[in-house]
């Protein structure tokens, strides 16, 4: 079984993950961005589309999309998983639902980017389902459901499915019903990563790989290969933000862990279903979510691990045997048609969660 993620492992071959150059020495930028992974190369890519003239550098220890925008569970979706009632306290009357829209929009700008661009990432956008297999489930979906029926959100942006239309889409082993919105595509992370950062360089910025950010001091970036100063300076570390000097305690990094399945024949995805390639999550306490692979595949993840103490960043690659084969079973007890499926791949990493909850 692989210990490289699924989603590095199945790069285009022109992709060997050599690193690119590292910071020659001390320089000067107007915006300094500090991560390559998809906050920070998204925020490059917006500048630069907006002012080509900017000097933009982005900073990156590893190689771009190296960490959880490398690793995640292939979900492109305009969903807070946070608690939006704290939204509305702290940003007023109308900044729930104007949260959820901009989200909504942005998949779907995700989308128009990668068909500008021409990258080869498997974006698909055929929605998303939330299963219920128990009552307790099935009460946090209504719950949920009620709350962003609250905020604004009608049947047009998510919907409620009783076990017959739930059925019609994922063909789930005990499903009781859920949640279907269409604001949701499935991509290839790491393709998507790696692409965007080409598309970057192409707009005129510039990454430096293999640069270790030490500390973030004002306007200045002091990395292990020199300094950058810059006018404007963005941190976009998510999980790995503790390894910066006087950042340690602002992101809690969690660990999830991943698997990815042989492919699937065609009469075994006929009971499955996914005909859409609809995204699909258990609405289990530690979750369980999946992604139908443009190959065939179900990368299936789940199992968020207990904070490390002191929140210090896990390694990553992070692998755990007995986490591979929990979500493997899990997985067979959803669709008992995969019952002998090999996995191929099983990897994990560190996702970033802000301590507030609040984006």
């Amino acid at each position: 079984m692989g210990v490289i993620s699924y989603w590095h492992d199945t790069l285009p071959d022109d992709d060997g993950l050599v690193p690119r150059p590292a910071l020659p020495g001390d320089r000067d930028a107007d915006v300094a961005i500090v991560g390559a992974g998809f906050t920070g190369l998204w925020t490059a890519h917006s500048l630069l589309r907006a002012d080509p003239s900017l000097r933009v550098v982005v900073l990156e220890r590893e190689t771009a999309g190296f960490g959880a925008s490398g690793r995640n569970g292939g979900w492109c979706v305009g969903e807070y998983g946070g608690p939006v009632v704290a939204v509305e306290k702290a940003h007023g009357p109308g900044s729930v639902e104007a949260m959820h829209r901009e989200m909504h929009r942005a998949v779907d700008e995700v989308g128009a980017v990668v068909a500008e661009a021409g990258i080869d990432c498997g974006f698909h956008k055929g929605g998303a389902v939330y299963l219920a297999t128990n009552d307790g489930q099935l009460a946090r979906l209504r719950k949920h459901h009620a709350q962003l029926q609250r905020y604004g959100l009608g049947d047009d942006d998510w919907r409620w499915l009783d076990a017959e239309a739930a059925d019609a889409i994922v063909h789930a082993r005990g499903s009781r019903g859920g949640l279907f919105t269409p604001h949701a595509a499935t991509v290839h992370p790491a393709r998507l990563a790696r692409g965007l950062a080409v598309v970057v360089e192409e707009l005129g910025g510039v990454i430096h790989e293999g640069t270790r950010v030490e500390a973030i001091d004002g306007r200045v970036v002091r990395t292990d290969h020199g300094s950058v100063r810059a006018d404007v300076v963005v941190r976009a570390t998510e999980a790995y933000t503790g390894s910066i000097d006087g950042h340690r305690r602002e992101i809690v990094p969690l660990v999830n862990h991943m698997i990815a399945t042989e492919p699937i024949d065609d009469a075994t995805w006929a009971e499955i279903g996914l005909a859409d390639r609809e995204l699909f999550e258990l609405s289990a306490v530690l979750l369980g979510y999946g992604h139908r692979t443009t190959d065939g595949r179900i990368a299936w993840g789940g199992l968020g691990a207990p904070v490390p103490w002191g929140a210090r960043v896990p390694p990553t690659p992070t692998v755990d045997p007995s986490a591979a084969d929990r979500l493997r079973r899990g997985l067979v007890e959803l669709f008992p048609a995969l019952d002998g499926i090999a996995v191929t791949h099983h990897w994990g990493g560190v996702l970033g969660v802000p301590r507030d909850l609040l984006p």
